[in-house]
């Protein structure tokens, strides 16, 4: 059968969004997460604090263990509480400095890094376990030696973990279904298992640890963000968003909107003036996975390489929302949809492709993300980066990369990009509404606009300017212009549903290496509020 050439806007046309079209989306994703916190078992997941204890006084002070486990890294440290901030806090360094330099009041120290190996995914949870606690141990030795005598006999440590887990009550969690390879079981107890993973590697005179707090790792992005960004009384840290080789976000929601077997059995408190009528804890949504999915079949956003995607993946089904954003995926969807075009429109046969191109995930998240006209200073960069890095196949009848080739593959990146950053910015704006942060009118048309020309306010307490949504992970950083589109997008649909000088502006806030900082951040809560009753 003779193939068709079409041309590249019109093939590419299934990923195009619009404004209209994503404020549309962000309504939708506003009832169904309305619906998954009152009704869903495996999204919309309590974590049992209160917004009172994720916006702690700044008071707390001491050294505490903290780690991270991640989809792609395992990372230990410890995180030091300084106290009351003297000015304004931010993103810190090593030595304790924000990047404005001034100090912050939190401090990383002996922090360490291991990429999680795909072996140790699929070994049996044991040993994926030991491998952890080998490396707790390691960083615990690092810090008594350089704090002879100072470490307590036991060290409290705050735990961060990537994956769903239901929790009761702050210390403990049981695993819920994983991703991104890990074999662990459901129903795992995560506590018991980082414990018997250090037991097995400490050595006599090297402290024990216990486990003062554990929460996801968007939770505990938040819980950083909230803490370190907590002196402009006018912006309020309303949200925290992961957006790196997974994709995640939490934000604080009434405790009356959730399931009751949703609700945790302690939800640690600063004091008791909180009522369960009144009371907001930290909500982990996952909001990828597939009960969010109805809105994107609805509006036609999943395309037949999107079910390609799903169908070929280790998971299918799990998290669509997730493949058309996170950058485990983005690599492969570009890939995807590149061997249509080349192979059904430009008449290259399959075999004549780039090897890498021909293998399901050949294309990695990170070239496709930063292929673009300036990565190097040279002539046609674009062109001598794809031989480089994805050259042809041998052979005399082989094809080789053109200047018009590279523009397919640069036109189909910034086409997942736009796409991946508008859903995004819909699904911020859906679970803001959700959690009565910004309120729509009842007709997301004829009521938003006061009859003089003037905006309503979108946000039920007028003393707040901004919504502050911490943000981290590389794919949104990196992936070409997606952080910047994604604020384009929140901007646009704020505009579309309240008039242009609508507020509060919701913006996208980085708050990097949240993941251990917020770890360690909640277990000097937790220590510090236990000392003190």
């Amino acid at each position: 059968m003779a193939t068709t050439r079409l041309p590249l806007d019109d093939f590419l046309r299934p990923l195009h969004v619009d404004v209209p079209k994503i404020h549309s989306l962000a309504r939708s994703f506003c009832l169904t997460y309305t619906s998954l916190a009152a009704e869903s078992h495996d999204q919309f997941l309590s974590t049992p604090i209160s917004d009172s204890i994720l916006r702690p006084s700044g008071d707390e002070k001491g050294r505490y263990l903290a780690i991270d486990i991640g989809g792609t890294n395992l990372r230990v440290g410890f995180i030091q509480l300084l106290g009351p901030a003297k000015a304004h806090s931010g993103q810190q360094n090593g030595d304790g400095a924000d990047v404005s330099g001034k100090r912050s009041r939190v401090l990383r120290q002996l922090e360490k890094s291991w990429p999680i190996g795909e072996q140790l995914k699929y070994n049996q949870p044991v040993d994926l376990f030991a491998w952890i606690g080998r490396r707790i141990a390691e960083v615990v030795k690092d810090g008594c030696s350089a704090w002879p005598g100072e470490l307590p006999e036991t060290i409290p440590l705050g735990v961060t973990f990537s994956f769903p887990m239901v929790q009761h009550t702050l210390s403990d969690a049981t695993l819920m279904s994983m991703g991104k390879g890990f074999t662990i079981t459901r129903n795992t107890d995560l506590g018991k298992v980082l414990l018997e993973g250090y037991e097995k590697s400490r050595y006599p005179g090297l402290p024990q640890i216990k486990i003062s707090a554990i929460a996801n790792d968007s939770v505990a992005t938040l819980i950083s963000f909230a803490y370190q960004f907590s002196n402009d009384p006018r912006s309020k840290a309303a949200m925290g968003l992961i957006c790196g080789t997974g994709c995640n976000a939490t934000i604080p929601l009434a405790l009356s909107k959730l399931h009751p077997s949703k609700r945790p059995t302690r939800v640690k408190v600063l004091d008791d003036t909180e009522t369960d009528d009144d009371l907001k804890i930290t909500v982990n949504t996952e909001w990828t996975i597939k009960g969010a999915a109805g809105p994107l079949h609805e509006l036609n956003f999943i395309t037949k390489w999107d079910q390609k995607l799903d169908s070929e993946g280790d998971a299918p089904g799990f998290q669509p929302f997730e493949y058309m954003t996170a950058g485990r995926y983005l690599g492969e969807l570009g890939r995807i949809i590149a061997v249509d075009y080349f192979t059904n429109h430009l008449s290259i046969p399959f075999s004549s492709l780039p090897p890498k191109l021909q293998q399901r995930l050949g294309l990695s998240t990170t070239f496709l993300g930063n292929l673009g006209p300036n990565l190097e200073a040279t002539e046609n960069p674009m062109l001598k980066q794809l031989e480089k890095e994805l050259p042809p196949a041998t052979g005399t009848e082989s094809w080789k990369w053109t200047e018009e080739a590279a523009q397919v593959l640069y036109q189909i990146a910034n086409a997942i990009q736009r796409r991946a950053a508008g859903l995004i910015a819909a699904a911020v704006i859906g679970l803001l509404a959700c959690a009565d942060e910004i309120h729509f009118p009842p007709s997301p048309s004829s009521t938003n606009h006061l009859s003089n020309g003037t905006s309503k306010s979108a946000n039920p307490n007028a003393d707040i300017d901004e919504l502050m949504v911490g943000y981290t992970g590389g794919c949104i950083v990196h992936f070409q212009h997606y952080l910047s589109d994604c604020q384009a997008f929140l901007d646009a649909i704020m505009e579309a549903e309240f008039g242009s000088h609508a507020r509060p502006k919701v913006v996208l806030t980085p708050c990097h290496d949240g993941g251990i900082i917020g770890a360690g951040i909640l277990a000097g809560t937790v220590e510090s509020i236990a000392h003190n009753t």
